[in-house]
This record gives structure tokens, sequence and C-alpha cells, in this order.
């Protein structure tokens, strides 16, 4: 299925520090990282919601489920509801194809590397305002070919991204702009960038997952040419 697929190469480009799998449900543990990169992805039809709370409370962390409609049991979130577990974080999974999103660009590509400069992380920290040492940690976990695209100002750099190609498909990450950049097409060069780069190692398509209610990002990425094909939404308690 093709959600799944695409949800289980996100959390592949995002890896956890620790993973356990249990039937189909991955429970994952990555304290310092962002929040989500330790979400249970519930991925077959059993219930296993006591085994990922032990899971969770043996290290000492909540338990967060991400609920994909159609990949996850469909009683699972009302069963998570019952529990005490808020709903959260309404998210979009939007696919492209990567000749579309090239076409659509109309930018110029950024920068390329193989690797994270100093500058894309001092700029990627800028405004997620998260910590440098682990989004490095994470990183270095990262098995699947990556790239890194950054586009400059004035000889700064003022936007980044990175994506990450596995079995056809290129995941979009780490998408991030100066606010003094914003509205200035630095976004939509990294994401020719991206692009150019996925079509060379022949990923034909591409896909994202972001907030819904970042309208900003949505009305990019609706102009590159991708389109929604799901929504889901995360199950948190403290």
């Amino acid at each position: 299925m093709l959600l799944k697929t695409l949800q289980e190469c996100a959390a592949r480009a995002q890896p956890a520090a620790h993973v356990e799998e249990a039937g189909g449900w991955w429970l994952r543990h990555s304290p310092g990282d962002a929040w989500w990169v330790s979400a249970v992805l519930p991925h077959d039809r059993e219930d296993r919601v006591a085994q990922a709370e032990e899971f969770c409370a043996e290290r000492g962390s909540g338990a967060r489920f991400q609920i994909t409609p159609g990949v996850c049991a469909d009683d699972l979130d009302r069963t998570l509801d019952d529990r005490g577990y808020a709903r959260g974080h309404d998210m979009s999974l939007q696919i492209a194809s990567t000749s579309e999103v090239l076409r659509q660009s109309h930018s110029d590509a950024g920068e390329v590397t193989t690797r994270p400069t100093g500058e894309w992380l001092a700029a990627w920290q800028a405004v997620t305002t998260r910590d440098v040492s682990a989004e490095r940690d994470l990183l270095s976990r990262v098995e699947h070919p990556s790239a890194y695209a950054h586009a400059e100002v004035d000889g700064q750099v003022v936007a980044v991204g990175r994506a990450v190609t596995e079995e056809g498909w290129a995941g979009v990450f780490g998408m991030a702009t100066l606010p003094h950049a914003r509205g200035q097409g630095a976004a939509r060069s990294v994401l020719a960038a991206l692009a150019s780069w996925a079509a060379a190692r022949e990923a034909n398509h591409m896909y994202l997952q972001m907030e819904k209610a970042n309208t900003t990002a949505f009305r990019l990425y609706e102009r590159t040419g991708f389109r929604e094909v799901c929504t889901y939404h995360y199950r948190i308690r403290g």
C-alpha cells in the first residue's frame, strides 16, 4: 500500500535512535530529536497499545501514536481517545512527480551537497530552534542516499532542505527559510535543486509531510506540483 510505504520511508529518513518492531508496529524512542521521531507507527491491525505504552514508559517518555487512516486499525483512533489521548497535529501527506516539480519550480536550482554543511545546519537551526547536535546524530543514522540543498542571497544561506531516496521516491524534509528571505523564491530554489538531484537518481516521484495549518507552505507545494493523498494526525498523552 502506497501510504504505508511512504510513511515507513519517511520513518527511515528520520530514523529514531532506538526502534523495535512488534508485528507491524514500529516502537520508537529518540531523546533529543523532534517529538514525532519517537511516535509509534501502528502499521498492522493488532491491538498493541499496551505494549507500546510499556515500551515508552520503560524509557521515561509519554506515548505518541501516528494515526494514518487506512494504514492502522480502523478503531485505533477511538481506542486511544477512550484511553485519554488528545488529538493533535493534523498533517498532510503529499506527492508529486519529480518532473512536474522541476517544471513548476520556475527557479534556478540551489546548491546541493551530500552532507549537511555548517551553514546548512545553522540556517536550519535558526528557523526550527531545535538542537543541532541531536540533528547531526539523526542525520548520521540515515542509510539511504541523501542530498542537502540550500539557496543563498548575497552570500548568505537563507533556505535549506534535504531529500532522501528510496524505492523510486524522494522524500523532502527539513525545509526551512529564514524569515527575512521568505516570499522571494528561495524555497522554490531549494525544491528545484532537490528535484534535480532526485531525477538524476531515477527517483521519479517525490513526497513530503507537512502540518495542515501551515498555509504558506501548503501554497508553495501546491504551486510546485504537489497534491495531498491523505491526512493523518497524532494521538498524544504525557
